[in-house]
């Protein structure tokens, strides 16, 4: 099911989407599904990232770098 959701937006930001719309050859509703689904993924990664630093910090995983070592 479906489910309308109205979002204000200012001039410029609309004058923006409505200028990708145009160019992409999508609807405005598209390109804001497609944008908050990543911005939502982006979100859980950014949380559940935070949940395990406690973890890896006491592992001596500091970095990226320290993740692509011990996972290579």
């Amino acid at each position: 099911m479906r489910q309308t959701v109205a979002v204000s937006l200012p001039e410029d930001l609309a004058s923006d989407l409505d200028a990708l719309a145009e160019r992409e050859g999508a609807s405005r509703s598209e390109i804001v599904r497609v944008a908050l689904r990543k911005y939502l993924a982006v979100r859980e990664f950014q949380r559940l990232r935070e949940a395990i630093l406690p973890f890896a910090e006491a592992q001596g995983v500091h970095t990226d770098e320290d993740v692509f070592r011990i996972t290579s």
